[in-house]
């Protein structure tokens, strides 16, 4: 994933793996690693660990949007998965936003109560996606379903749904009422278009990029019921990096 950002002089490549665990692992699915080179000759830089930048990094962008289209007094967090991007997310989602609950649901139950058991704040574990979901204010999908696992019928109108997972276009998390019945922003068009299963199966229309929103040149809609479609950025990646490496240099 190469990507040059001129705004911060930053010019990177991302190599990443993807492995789907059949079994649940301690490995995590994508292993990545970032390299920062010199813009104007090439050189190289620095090695960074891709995997931490990119949990991170998408967390951020979840979080932003989150930010900008969730309703005006969300008091439930819901989290669906219970892998990297959960604790991810599960961190600045807490540290930017108060929810008087957060409940957790994950495949395998195990895994949803070690992670209640690991992170800083009380989290409910809860026995069905269904359970979790019900009057949920915000919701985040991150698992590694490739058939929806969170439908519309269960969605408290006006929530906002952050959905990371599903990142190839035979693959769905959401079912098609959800996609349907929901505004519908995403990180970037062209890869929604080609990449995302929920938006290419679904056939549901793209409203905005955050971008736009962010901009200014299409309006948020907090009051309707929206999804964030979550595909990740390259130039994500060379920010964040970026922002690392002049943070150690000032440091050194």
């Amino acid at each position: 994933m190469p990507a040059y950002s001129a705004a911060d002089d930053a010019l990177t490549t991302k190599l990443v793996t993807f492995y789907e665990h059949l079994k649940d692992s301690s490995v995590p699915s994508h292993q990545a690693t970032v390299l920062l080179f010199e813009p104007s000759n090439g050189v190289l830089k620095a090695v960074l660990d891709g995997s931490v930048i990119t949990a991170k990094r998408t967390a951020a962008v979840s979080a932003i949007a989150t930010k900008l289209l969730m309703p005006a007094f969300a008091e439930v967090l819901c989290i669906l998965g219970a892998g990297v991007q959960a604790y991810s997310h599960y961190d600045i989602f807490t540290e930017l936003f108060t929810f008087k609950e957060v409940r957790i649901w994950n495949r395998t139950k195990e895994k949803a109560v070690k992670f209640a058991g690991s992170v800083s704040g009380p989290v409910r574990v809860c026995s069905s996606a269904r359970e979790a979901v019900t009057g949920a204010d915000v919701i985040v999908t991150v698992t590694m379903a490739t058939t929806p696992i969170l439908f519309g019928d269960w969605v408290k109108p006006g929530a906002h749904i952050n959905a990371v997972g599903a990142s190839r276009p035979d693959w769905r998390e959401l079912d098609d009422e959800l996609m349907k019945n929901s505004v519908l922003f995403v990180d970037s068009r062209d890869a929604a278009l080609t990449e995302s299963g929920d938006v290419i199966l679904s056939g549901a229309e793209i409203f905005a990029e955050l971008g736009e929103v962010l901009k200014g040149t299409k309006p948020a809609l907090p009051e309707k019921t929206t999804v964030f479609k979550s595909l990740g950025m390259a130039v994500e990646d060379t920010v964040a990096a970026k922002f690392v490496y002049d943070a150690w240099s000032a440091g050194n």
